[in-house]
């Protein structure tokens, strides 16, 4: 399908249903990294086979394959329908579905790409997971297709075929259901979208379903390169078809799918009557197929590896389909920011945090709730089979966050039981101030709120959504409000700098990268296609840090106070004391003891 026929039906697709990768992609740091990781791999990619690839020798002229056509050479085409993979019935009439005459070969203008809409009606056995071919000859115009005509020459013409009905694997989602026995919700199948890594895992045969390609698009590859026979570019190769009796190469016929999404396909069943069927003929440039087959290669490298779920490719293709193009060059450059700003903040975190000397000013148990909240997260995405990148990667902000509890409090090993059990104890800076009295207050209070918060929403979805099981349930209602409402959080810190009316000079270095992640996080939700609940969910942090902002200008800096990570403001020098009366006394006599025994040592040393 041509890019101008997917912006439009892409705009009149309706929201599609989030699932694991929703939650991968909000554990995982959001689609734009994915977008600046895939174009940089398929540009390198491109380019290093391009100019750093392996030199190969000089051929000798007549080794070399040329086209058999000319550029601008008027060609005839002819569309077959069939449900044989194999066609030799060119007789048929009823078979042919399209014929165009006089198509200029490798030359862009008005007559150079021709469009034709039509639509198939479906034989009992396509309805029935049944095969259906699209089989397309090109001929110099004047001759034939037909290797029986007595005109046809083989070096005339050339085809190619392509299926026009796809298998797919019928989505896992199904398993899901209503807990509450709601059999016409629970019987709903949900729109075709699954997990590659997941359906993997399922036991017992696989099963498949037919889908119908509403779209064909057909491109003629701009290319009259003279190619060594025994040397063909491996990503060409595939494709080039060699005419035995001249050993030159038939114009390359590319079946351009890569603006065809999962969510334009058609199930196909015992109910469809009829079905559309979109048709379009034109060239396509010898560097734009290359980037078309390098973004195929660089996608199915990053779901071998795990960092690319089955329907994140479709998401990253509407993002350039339905995106402004300067508003999408700016989104990648930022996207290497928003890394760069992750790691900068990262690595602020582990060095403050390793030099924690003190727990004074600081809410401890923010710190114990941080960890929680990060282990539910990784414990939903282990139940929803998330890939391995994602898993590995939120396992390890677990493990940062249970060490974190070991630097604000004292971590020890009770074995007085039969089971040996963590015991966690305050630390004396932290229960020896007005600290922990303001962060019991603030945690009572954020315990009632977020009580009532996670109990509506876990109400609300055990009745409204479908899981597959009461533990799905439990960890989906915990993980959304930590999603939503996870910047309450944050709060029991504003409410103790409230109290003590200081911000204490806080490690603004970091909250300043993480400030600007956030504001990078903005941007992506005005591109990255998401429910509104979750549009809304990424805006939450800012209100956080205006607030600190706020407090930072209204309250005094009070330097001898020590900031989260147990770093202090520089000690005022201190005035020379000035010694008088019965202190003035004391202090000669205390000089003159140390000069009379620094005496008596020399002395000795003389003897």
């Amino acid at each position: 399908m041509s890019q101008p026929a997917a912006v439009a039906a892409g705009a009149a697709a309706g929201q599609q249903p989030q699932g694991r990768a929703q939650a991968a992609r909000q554990a995982g740091g959001g689609l734009g990294q994915t977008i600046a990781g895939i174009v940089r791999m398929a540009v390198f990619w491109y380019f290093a086979a391009k100019f750093f690839g392996p030199k190969r020798p000089p051929a000798e002229p007549g080794m070399l394959m040329s086209n058999l056509f000319q550029k601008g050479e008027p060609l005839d085409m002819w569309m077959y329908l069939s449900e044989n993979e194999k066609f030799n019935d060119f007789s048929n009439e009823d078979a042919l579905v399209w014929h165009e005459a006089n198509i200029p070969y490798a030359v862009w203008g008005p007559t150079s790409t021709r469009t034709h809409t039509l639509t198939y009606y479906p034989s009992e056995a396509i309805k029935n997971n049944g095969s259906l071919y699209a089989h397309v000859y090109f001929a110099r115009s004047g001759y034939p297709v037909d290797p029986t005509d007595p005109e046809y020459e083989q070096s005339s013409a050339f085809g190619r075929t392509h299926p026009v009905v796809a298998y797919l694997r019928k989505p896992k989602d199904g398993k899901k259901k209503s807990l509450l026995g709601d059999s016409s919700e629970s019987n709903e199948q949900p729109p075709p979208k699954e997990n590659k890594d997941s359906v993997d895992k399922d036991e017992g045969p696989v099963e498949y379903i037919s889908y119908w390609k509403p779209n064909v698009t057909i491109n003629l590859v701009d290319d009259f390169t003279r190619y060594p026979h025994n040397n063909v570019p491996p990503n060409v190769a595939p494709y080039l078809n060699v005419d035995p009796s001249s050993n030159n190469y038939y114009p390359t016929v590319f079946f351009n799918e890569f603006w065809l999404l999962r969510d334009k396909l058609i199930a196909l069943n015992e109910t469809v009557e009829e079905l559309p069927l979109n048709l379009e003929v034109g060239p396509i440039s010898m560097t734009k197929w290359q980037i078309f087959l390098q973004m195929e290669q660089s996608f199915q490298v990053h779901r071998s590896y795990g960092s690319m779920l089955e329907g994140e490719a479709d998401e990253l293709k509407r993002v350039f389909l339905e995106g402004n193009p300067y508003f999408l060059g700016l989104t990648m450059i930022v996207s290497l920011f928003h890394s760069l700003f992750d790691f900068l903040a990262f690595k602020n975190d582990i060095q403050f945090w390793n030099k924690n000397k003190s727990m004074e000013g600081l809410s401890a148990k923010s710190v114990v709730l941080n960890f929680v909240c990060q282990l539910i997260i990784f414990l939903y995405l282990l139940d929803n089979e998330t890939s391995w990148m994602i898993l590995g990667s939120s396992g390890i902000g677990v493990c940062i966050e249970f060490w974190k509890i070991g630097k604000a409090m004292h971590v020890e090993i009770d074995r007085s039981g039969k089971i040996p059990m963590l015991r966690f104890r305050d630390r004396e800076s932290y229960a020896q101030n007005k600290t922990k009295e303001y962060d019991a207050i603030a945690m009572k209070y954020l315990t009632y709120v977020l009580l009532f918060l996670v109990f509506c929403f876990s109400i609300y979805s055990l009745k409204y959504e479908k899981h597959k099981s009461w533990y799905s349930w439990i960890l989906s209602s915990l993980t959304s409000c930590v999603y939503m409402f996870g910047f309450i959080m944050m709060c029991p810190q504003l409410f103790i700098n409230y109290k003590l009316k200081s911000v204490a000079h806080m490690p603004w270095r970091q909250m300043t990268y993480k400030f600007l992640n956030t504001i990078i996080d903005d941007l992506f939700a005005f591109v990255i296609k998401m429910p509104m609940l979750h549009r809304l969910s990424v805006f939450r942090d800012d209100v956080i840090f205006l607030i600190y902002l706020y407090q930072r200008w209204v309250y005094p800096v009070d330097k001898k106070r020590v900031n989260e990570y147990g770093f202090g403001g520089e000690d005022e020098p201190q005035a020379p004391q000035t010694l008088e009366g019965s202190d003035l006394a004391a202090a000669s006599q205390q000089a003159g003891a140390e000069a009379e025994a620094e005496t008596s040592t020399e002395d000795k040393k003389t003897k």
